[in-house]
């Protein structure tokens, strides 16, 4: 018999093998009715590792938001909110597929098309896993697709850099965006950065080609008073459990991420964006100097 337990507010349902073998099949005496429920059978069923799954719940979590046809808050805000409770059947839902895709057509001015390409996949998998157990049978995301940018968005121009450079951030924010603007460099190879592949005379990353201004090479050296060692950018909490590598021996902080960079940039940059959406890192990589 299948066993329920009680996890939060959410319930887990234990999986059951047909015929009392493991076929590969699993089935489960009764359909969830909350698609939160049937996410976290999902995960349960996927054996990830906990990195993994926060990722992979974050990502479902946010189309929940979507089918009840509300925006998810942004970044910090969000943090330690339950998503809304809807039906699993809301994807069989005609109403599902619009809702999903203008969720898609407004996250697309906040994440870059690999982010949304990824939260688009993980769904699409939940999807399927879910139909092959006959807990749904639409599939409202088979149509849906990232929004390719175009070469025809205005870069940001130099008031509106010199608008953003003029915000009241935290040091750190404010360095890695001159780095971005002044090197043009992916941001995934900046936040890579170690205090000690910094050539400060020569304003330059060794062996990189990773090269600023003078305006840049300033706030690293700020940025970087005290420190001997570990991530040049690093985030704003303790991480004990990161390697030895990605985390500050002084403040025990890990790495910086790229989500979190871009959470960071595009909330701070709101009240500059005539759209209210907020600009992209992307953004501002688009905008260096030529």
């Amino acid at each position: 018999m299948p066993a329920a337990r009680a996890a939060g507010r959410r319930l887990r349902f234990v999986p059951r093998r047909r015929g009392g073998h493991d076929d590969g099949v699993v089935t489960c005496a009764v359909t969830p009715v909350e698609y939160g429920v049937a996410v976290e059978s999902y995960l349960d069923d996927l054996r990830l590792d906990a990195a993994s799954r926060r990722v992979y719940r974050i990502a479902l979590d946010t189309w929940a938001w979507a089918l009840v046809g509300e925006a998810p808050p942004p970044g910090p805000q969000r943090r330690g909110l339950r998503p809304p409770a809807v039906a699993l059947s809301a994807l069989d839902d005609p109403a599902a597929a619009p809702r999903l895709r203008a969720a898609l057509a407004a996250r697309a001015a906040q994440r870059t098309p690999r982010t949304l390409n990824r939260e688009l996949s993980i769904l699409r998998g939940a999807i399927a896993w879910w139909q092959a157990r006959g807990w749904v049978t639409a599939d409202p995301a088979r149509e849906l697709h990232v929004p390719v940018p175009g070469g025809t968005a205005p870069r940001l121009d130099p008031g509106q850099i010199a608008a953003l450079f003029a915000l009241p951030v935290p040091l750190p924010d404010k360095a890695l965006w001159r780095l971005i603007y002044d090197s043009g460099a992916p941001v995934g190879r900046l936040l890579a950065l170690d205090i000690t592949d910094l050539d400060h005379d020569r304003r330059r990353a060794y062996a990189s080609g990773i090269r600023w201004g003078p305006r840049t090479a300033h706030l690293l050296r700020l940025l970087t008073l005290g420190r001997l060692d570990g991530p040049l950018f690093v985030s704003e909490r303790r991480a004990p459990a990161e390697p030895a590598a990605d985390r500050c021996r002084l403040t025990g902080r890990g790495r910086l991420s790229h989500r979190r960079a871009a959470e960071r940039f595009t909330t701070a940059t709101r009240p500059l964006d005539p759209t209210g959406h907020g600009w992209t890192l992307r953004d501002l990589r688009r905008a260096r100097r030529r």
